[in-house]
């Protein structure tokens, strides 16, 4: 496949490159199929713009000035990293196979990461994906010891041995029928909610460590009616009634657009959030089927934090 010579920076700075590796601006026409008048009227162009000669024009040719030497230091930079994206672009273009391999929590499977799995067939149907579903707590392990290629979990302490490509923030918040008593409420605490039946995360989800903090600062409240370390099993006892759940929005998105879930954000003193990270081996370079795959990840919860923060930054009703 021929390589592409991608176009997408000023053409200043290419004539800028060819006059200065060239040292004449006939010489810089000629490799670049122009009339030297263009070069010229490029390079004048540009030094009008930075306020300051890159040339010295002398007898015996053309020499860099200080501030073209700065200058020639930025155009270098630049064409060498549009060729890195050329070369990027080109293999995701001549992509015809590959397997991405994916350990995740369990919300993300409801809604987000199908759409995404969904996107990467339609540009990429000959790449597959294996999916293993885990707590949050154990995801780091399957990305170190290469069982999985990416990892996509919730509030993941700092690990050297991961590298995050993206985090998305979201409000971890009580879920519950529209008719429940609490269900009029911009926010809550996890005392206001103690006062009514509840269904709790076990140690393994990240959800009983945020919020372990907000139950010890809560006094006279009973045992949880259920524990459970399925945020699925969760949603669906809250739908029928049998108490409050806690999770993000992410997995809750056919109920919420239904009407079938509220969710109203926690705060204990202030909100209580949770990382949605995407997560590869440190210092691994990443294949491309598996680059490209993490590119539509990031994207799309990239997307979805920004949706929440939007939707939740009007409307705020005091606190219970």
């Amino acid at each position: 496949m021929k390589h592409r010579k991608l176009r997408i920076h000023a053409p200043a700075i290419l004539y800028f490159d060819k006059v200065r590796r060239c040292g004449s601006f006939r010489e810089a026409a000629r490799s670049l199929n122009v009339a030297s008048s263009a070069v010229n009227r490029q390079i004048l162009k540009l030094e009008e713009e930075l306020g300051t000669p890159l040339f010295e024009r002398l007898p015996s040719g053309l020499r860099l000035t200080a501030a073209g030497e700065i200058f020639a230091r930025h155009a270098t930079v630049v064409i060498q990293d549009t060729e890195r994206v050329s070369s990027q672009l080109d293999a995701l273009q001549g992509l015809r196979s590959g397997h991405v391999e994916i350990t995740t929590v369990e919300g993300v499977t409801v809604d987000l990461l199908p759409g995404v799995i969904e996107r990467m067939r339609s540009q990429y149907p000959n790449v597959t994906v294996g999916v293993s579903i885990l707590g949050s707590t154990a995801i780091p392990e399957q990305i170190m010891n290469g069982q999985a290629d990416l990892g996509l979990a919730f509030a993941l302490l700092r690990n050297s041995e991961l590298h995050q490509l993206i985090r998305g923030r979201f409000h971890l918040g009580a879920i519950m029928r529209p008719d429940h008593p609490l269900a009029g409420h911009s926010r809550l605490t996890f005392a206001s909610c103690a006062a009514h039946p509840l269904i709790l995360a076990k140690a393994d989800l990240s959800i009983h460590h945020l919020l372990a903090p907000a139950i010890s600062h809560s006094k006279n409240w009973g045992r949880a009616v259920v524990e459970t370390s399925s945020v699925e099993l969760a949603k669906k006892l809250a739908l029928r009634g049998a108490g409050i759940a806690f999770q993000t929005r992410i997995g809750i998105e056919e109920e919420l657009s239904r009407g079938d879930l509220v969710h109203i954000p926690i705060v204990n003193n202030q909100p209580v959030m949770s990382d949605l990270g995407l997560y590869t081996r440190a210092g691994r370079s990443l294949p491309v089927a598996v680059d490209a795959f993490a590119r539509m990840l990031t994207e799309e919860i990239t997307r979805r934090s920004q949706q929440e923060q939007d939707a939740l930054s009007t409307g705020i009703t005091p606190i219970l």
